[in-house]
């Protein structure tokens, strides 16, 4: 299976963008929601979140591993890479490939957790491709409690958003990074405060090209990947909320079951 994991439900817009690119492949998908977000945690915790995740989604059939964490992305993936051996993908390059196609003045905003931010990682990449590129990062750590509570509409969230995005625009970025697979959710309040001129970036559909064409290159690799035909799709999350249940159907658009992380039913 192509294993999945995030520090809670906004990783699930990556899983959606997998399933629709690659619907002949089962998924196994898990949600840390009880210990999120991961943003505001050491690079040290972090890290070990993150190799716990991959040990329980192997533990359940995955061959392949996607990080939908921007946070656990910036600072674990490197280590993911050195202490598993088999494919690893994660959200951060597809994004930045997109932003520096996308970016017609050089003028690039990244928004993230602080743990992104911190680490500096699309800074890096993106003037590793273009050197003659700004770059003017925000952290923005109250967003993911506020989706994971299931706040998307809510006149603070879009206070805060107001609050978070106004430096960006004032640097008069043509190109917002959404550094966290949680704002998806929140692209559209994200789309009306930045301005229709800058165009949104979210890396879910990007990374889900990556891996199809990865898949479609190293047919070795995909003939250890089981199928639809084998059984279903697999959503397990470490804490069961009605807030990550109605976040769920709505990535989706259907009813979705989230087991609880100690589920030992049938894979």
């Amino acid at each position: 299976m192509i294993g999945i994991f995030d520090s809670g439900v906004g990783g699930m817009t990556v899983a959606r963008a997998i399933e629709q690119a690659l619907p002949d492949y089962r998924l196994v998908y898990f949600g840390d929601l009880a210990r999120t977000p991961y943003g505001s945690k050491s690079p040290d915790t972090i890290s070990r979140y993150s190799c716990q995740n991959v040990d329980f989604l192997l533990a359940r059939g995955a061959r392949l591993i996607v990080v939908a964490c921007n946070s656990a992305a910036s600072v674990a993936a490197e280590r993911l890479r050195a202490t598993y051996d088999l494919p690893i993908f994660e959200v951060i390059g597809p994004a930045v490939e997109q932003a520096v196609r996308s970016s017609a003045g050089g003028r690039v905003g990244v928004i993230g957790t602080r743990a992104t931010i911190r680490s500096g990682v699309y800074e890096r990449l993106i003037r590793e491709r273009r050197d003659d590129f700004q770059v003017f990062s925000a952290p923005c750590p109250l967003l993911v409690p506020l989706v994971e509570e299931g706040w998307l509409d809510k006149r603070e969230t879009k206070m805060i958003l107001r609050r978070y995005l106004a430096p960006l625009k004032q640097q008069q970025v043509d190109t917002l990074v959404l550094g966290c697979t949680h704002y998806p959710l929140l692209k559209e309040l994200i789309q009306r405060r930045i301005g229709d001129r800058v165009k949104v970036i979210d890396s879910s559909r990007a990374l889900a090209a990556d891996l199809r064409d990865f898949l479609t290159t190293n047919p070795e690799v995909a003939q250890t990947l089981s199928h639809r035909g084998e059984g279903e799709n697999l959503y397990y999350v470490s804490d069961v909320t009605e807030a990550a249940a109605q976040i769920a159907r709505r990535i989706f658009g259907r009813n979705m079951e989230l087991r609880p992380a100690d589920d030992t039913g049938d894979q």
